[in-house]
């Protein structure tokens, strides 16, 4: 039997590190090393994490503590990876980086959608951009990956098909994400206080989003592109759903687009189209995501108008984080792209 891959993660404590470590405790190809906090050292993992009790005794590292290792995942605030990036490479020969530091490959975006200029900028060419429906060979080829946003990945993938083939209006482009909390992070603060969040609809970023940038970057293709993106708080815990207004360059019938759409991922394991004609669930609905590494995609052409609507769900901590970066960690591997990723949902949730 093949040695397992000793892999440990950097930043552990929060909720994307949380989901990261439940999928790798059951990867049977996976030995989980070290988890490190700076704030919660020497304290058990499942007393952050509760579902994880009986599943690990691992008790939380500084990253001093930490040691060499076949894979780092980082989870760390955005900013604070490249700034130790060098010690990391030092530790592991590959490494999974869940935060903004590697996402954009120029290093001018840093300064307009970050507000300061990138510490390492003749690093970005080294990471693989981690959709990997997108960017499989690259991912397969790196040592290290730079994850997606989570508002990114439900976008690029519910639009992707139609920029990819040339059909979509490049300056036209309107898209509205409403987020679950989780996306927030862990940390508390007056807008995640119950009697401020609970009961929601709020938009936080109208403009400027800056996710937006990786929308642009992965859509473009290389030439100039308009996405008008604004982000809308809501009453849900985990889950996103993407509603983009997109205008077509030619008259299209659904039947066509439909084509699209299955050429691009009739064989992708964790992409799935839906556009029931009755019942409750004829469009995606993250609700039904919750925990799975899938990508929810369906649509609806305006009779009236050039207007087409896709509509894309998935679980921001799953697809849009954990779940992504374990998918690029087995294809890194060679191992089948599913393993650790199996769990289809539950309903009614």
């Amino acid at each position: 039997m093949p040695a397992k891959i000793r892999v440990s993660i950097v930043g552990g404590s929060g909720y994307a590190g949380g989901d990261l470590l439940r999928l790798l405790l059951g990867h049977p190809q996976v030995e989980v090393m070290q988890v490190t906090s700076e704030r919660f050292v020497g304290k058990f993992v499942h007393s952050l994490h509760p579902n994880l009790r009986k599943r690990t005794l691992l008790k939380f590292v500084s990253q001093e503590e930490l040691t060499s290792c076949d894979l780092l995942f980082l989870c760390l605030p955005h900013g604070s990876a490249m700034g130790k990036i060098d010690r990391f490479a030092g530790l592991a020969p590959r490494l999974i980086d869940l935060s903004a530091d590697f996402r954009l490959k120029n290093p001018a975006d840093y300064d307009r959608w970050y507000g300061k200029p990138h510490a390492r900028p003749e690093l970005l060419p080294k990471f693989a951009y981690g959709i990997c429906e997108l960017h499989r060979e690259a991912i397969r080829k790196s040592n290290w990956v730079s994850s997606a946003g989570c508002n990114a990945t439900a976008v690029i993938l519910g639009l992707y098909p139609l920029f990819k083939n040339g059909l979509a209006d490049k300056e036209r482009t309107v898209v509205e994400v409403k987020a679950g909390s989780s996306e927030g992070g862990n940390s508390a603060s007056d807008a995640s206080h119950h009697p401020e969040r609970a009961g929601c609809v709020r938009s936080y970023r109208p403009t400027g989003h800056r996710h937006a940038a990786e929308m642009i970057q992965e859509l473009g293709f290389g030439k100039e592109l308009a996405i008008h993106f604004s982000a809308t708080s809501i009453d849900m815990v985990r889950g996103i759903l993407a509603t983009c207004h997109v205008f077509l360059k030619r008259a299209m019938a659904e039947k066509e687009i439909w084509k699209v759409y299955r050429e691009a991922y009739g064989e992708e394991p964790f992409i799935r189209i839906v556009k029931e004609r009755e019942g409750n669930y004829r469009y995606p609905e993250p609700k039904l995501l919750a925990g799975t590494n899938f990508c929810d995609i369906g649509f609806e052409k305006d009779p009236h108008s050039d207007r087409l609507v896709v509509v894309s769900a998935i679980d921001n901590l799953m697809k849009g984080a954990a779940g992504q970066a374990l998918q690029a960690f087995n294809i890194m591997h060679g191992f089948d792209e599913s393993q650790g990723l199996e769990f289809t949902g539950l309903h009614p949730i």
